[in-house]
């Protein structure tokens, strides 16, 4: 049932950044370039996830636990350390020269376009990477 679940979620989250146009490379560019031809439609798709998100998440943890886990997982790192900041750096350089990150690189991969065909090898061996420098 969990797989199922977590399956669902993966698809309709995937057709929400297709439907978002946060799959596509040029619109993402667009919104980042804001002393250009800044596009701000993706300011309101984001508005519209963090409240969503904020209202699921006080309806969610009024629950005494998950409906398919014994308990709720939230992350307690409250510090901010190099990692964070290294990787969060990382991430925003890679978005902003690409206009991909994970999710909708991942989601475009079917379309085959040079730059997903290149951006998601080069992600997973980023993250291999991370794993082996990490331990």
């Amino acid at each position: 049932m969990i797989l199922l679940v977590n399956v669902i979620a993966g698809l309709l989250f995937g057709f929400g950044l297709l439907l978002s146009g946060m799959a596509n490379p040029a619109k993402v560019l667009n919104f980042l370039d804001v002393a250009g031809h800044w596009d701000a439609s993706l300011a309101f798709v984001m508005g519209g996830a963090v409240l969503v998100t904020a209202i699921g998440y006080r309806l969610v943890f009024r629950r005494p636990k998950p409906v398919l886990d014994e308990s709720f997982r939230v992350p307690t790192a409250r510090q901010i350390d190099s990692q964070l900041v290294l990787g969060a750096a990382v991430f925003g350089v890679g978005w902003g020269l690409v206009g991909l990150c994970p999710g909708p690189a991942l989601v475009s991969l079917p379309l085959a376009s040079p730059a997903i065909v290149v951006f998601v090898p080069a992600m997973l061996i980023g993250v291999a990477a991370a794993v082996w420098l990490k331990r």
